[in-house]
């Protein structure tokens, strides 16, 4: 009996007598450095947030791409959104013995998918060579990418006139006109872009060089109005024309600016070899009593020279708006600071 008591006594002086193999590896794991257990908290806390923030990455590099196609944004957005249903327009390149620029025009334009047809105004004394024919014509083709490629002519005229840049054109199949002259490069994104938005005010001039005017007190007993170029548009942020050497009218004003418009502004032009445009943007509100729509895109000016190149260019034009209001009788123009911006090429509005 004394022996079994001994034996019990032991067993609890131990480590106590339900001993199990579980108790005792809890035990020993509790023996363990404190700070080994807190460098395995770390590491499991590291790779937790490890995993949180590549999931977040990854929802964010999906969300950025669902983003961006909602905006509309698409950094390889395809050249136009032109539509077929939509008809298209016809190219109207004024030139003058700058047939290297005039290559580069036509193949450019040529490739532009709404470009129905290409007419340049042929105003020299020699008619365009059969070569420069041919070569323009193997041009068209081969830079199309339509089914239908675009029509291909010379408009030649009989005497060098800068009104024969808006004389009407017979079997056209478009309503719209791009007048361009022959060094100046719109992006076909940028060009169909500006026709959709014709589409929407066709009975205005739509193009992508604004100018403004403004009236400047009275002289003689009449209102006199200065003529701002670029630099006074951005300063005011207003303008109420856009230059025909990039813009879109109506094809009605080709007719009107040369059966209806006043024969003494014909002479004007025909004497002063400038101002051929500012008579358009006159013609064009006059009729829509309405402004222009100046569309913000690129524009690339291939040529060194021009008429507005020549000194004093800016106060002809100045004088040139005067003489035309009083050959009007009126001043038509009218201001606005709208501008219209595609915005599927823009990270933000």
């Amino acid at each position: 009996m004394s022996t079994l008591i001994a034996i019990r006594d032991a067993s609890q002086n131990g480590n106590g007598g339900d001993y199990s193999p579980a108790k005792a590896k809890a035990s020993n794991r509790g023996g363990r450095s404190p700070l080994l257990r807190r460098l395995r908290l770390l590491l499991g806390s590291a790779k937790y947030k490890l995993l949180l923030l590549l999931c977040f990455f990854t929802s964010l590099c999906f969300l950025s791409s669902k983003l961006s196609s909602f905006m509309g944004w698409n950094p390889h957005y395809a050249s136009s959104v032109y539509s077929p249903s939509r008809g298209g327009y016809t190219v109207l390149i004024n030139t003058w013995k700058r047939n290297s620029l005039l290559k580069q025009s036509v193949a450019h334009y040529a490739s532009c998918q709404g470009t129905d047809a290409i007419h340049v105004v042929w105003s020299e004394n020699d008619l365009p060579s059969s070569k420069l024919r041919e070569y323009l014509m193997q041009v068209v083709r081969k830079k199309s990418q339509t089914v239908h490629k675009p029509n291909f002519r010379f408009d030649l005229n009989e005497e060098d006139n800068l009104n024969n840049r808006f004389k009407p054109i017979e079997d056209l199949r478009t309503d719209a006109i791009f007048s361009v002259d022959d060094d100046v490069i719109i992006p076909c994104r940028t060009l169909d872009f500006a026709f959709t938005v014709w589409q929407t005010a066709p009975l205005t001039m739509v193009g992508f060089v604004p100018r403004v005017h403004w009236l400047d007190g009275e002289r003689s007993g009449q209102a006199h109005y200065e003529y701002g170029g670029w630099w006074s548009v951005w300063w005011t942020g207003t303008y109420s024309m856009v230059l025909s050497k990039a813009a879109f009218f109506h094809k009605k004003y080709l007719d009107l600016y040369t059966n209806k418009m006043p024969p003494s502004v014909h002479d004007y032009i025909s004497r002063a070899r400038n101002c051929e445009d500012i008579a358009m943007s006159l013609l064009v509100a006059n009729a829509s009593r309405a402004p222009p729509i100046w569309v913000k895109g690129k524009i690339y000016e291939i040529g060194w020279s021009g008429i507005s190149s020549v000194k004093g260019h800016s106060d002809k034009r100045k004088k040139c708006l005067n003489d035309f209001v009083s050959l009007y009788g009126t001043m038509p123009l009218v201001s606005t600071n709208v501008k219209a911006e595609d915005a599927r090429h823009k990270w933000s509005w």
